[in-house]
């Protein structure tokens, strides 16, 4: 008698297990690749902007400026860039986007998945006014490099995090308390000023914001439903590529102050 194995019977109209699995797991793989395109779409806006700001705020011959000459590595700073940086204006271009992404976590539910996009553009972009004073303090060579260690640091954790069978939740609940007593430490160094203070607010921040982004992909992983309509997959996906985004960026900018060169 010949040694093989029956395939799966269907019941009613039920598919076999292996079936429904192959679909489930084909449609939690798009709904990944769906978050990291959110996700690589927002650091793209964010890096446009803050490099087109960067250009638009200095200039390659001396402007004088209120009397002064304000020098940025081999560019200077002009009026609307004195006018952005200079003034009480920057603390609303760093706070701004603050305040939208609470709005986003407040809100979500009530957003369509087209108003809850745009919000996201609009964030990455204020962001991006954020960070383009990251081009007065560091030079673009060290901000590349940085960036692409930033990439492959977050690739290989987000990897782990969707593969690894080890549950994360402890893991998740010991970084966000690390990321409380990281906030509380920035605010003193605030007045502090203390340089070695922030040397260890940085080494700090990368191990968090490195393990964060492990336990933000499994959690994204695990709260994919197949069972989803397309309104909520889409407010999923868009919430799930924030958290990454915020991974990402937090992440760049704790390495960048460790291994930046400033102007």
């Amino acid at each position: 008698m010949a040694d093989y194995q029956s395939p799966p019977q269907r019941v009613g109209n039920a598919a076999p297990a292996s079936a429904q699995a192959g679909v489930i797991d084909e449609r939690l793989r798009a709904h990944m690749i769906r978050v990291y395109n959110y996700m690589m779409i927002g650091l793209g806006i964010t890096g446009v902007i803050a490099f087109a700001t960067f250009m638009l705020t200095t200039t390659g011959s001396p402007e004088l400026v209120d009397g002064q000459y304000f020098q940025i590595g081999d560019r200077y700073l002009n009026s609307f860039g004195y006018s952005l940086y200079g003034s009480p204006l920057m603390y609303v271009i760093i706070f701004a986007p603050l305040v939208l992404v609470m709005f986003m976590g407040f809100r979500i539910n009530r957003l369509s998945v087209g108003a809850a996009q745009t919000t996201f553009w609009a964030f990455s972009a204020l962001m991006g006014l954020s960070l383009s004073s990251i081009f007065l303090a560091y030079t673009s060579e060290s901000i590349v490099q940085v960036f692409f260690i930033t990439a492959a640091t977050f690739g290989a954790m987000s990897l782990w995090g969707y593969t690894t069978k080890r549950d994360l939740t402890g893991m998740g609940s010991f970084l966000f308390m690390g990321l409380i007593g990281l906030i509380i430490a920035m605010v003193v160094n605030i007045f502090m000023q203390s340089s070695g203070l922030s040397w260890i607010i940085s080494i700090v921040g990368v191990l968090i914001f490195t393990g964060l982004t492990a336990y933000d992909t499994q959690k994204i992983k695990e709260m994919y439903y197949v069972g989803d309509d397309g309104t909520v997959a889409g407010k999923k996906a868009i919430m799930g590529a924030l958290r990454l985004y915020l991974d990402f960026i937090n992440l760049f900018l704790m390495l960048l102050r460790l291994m930046g060169n400033r102007q």
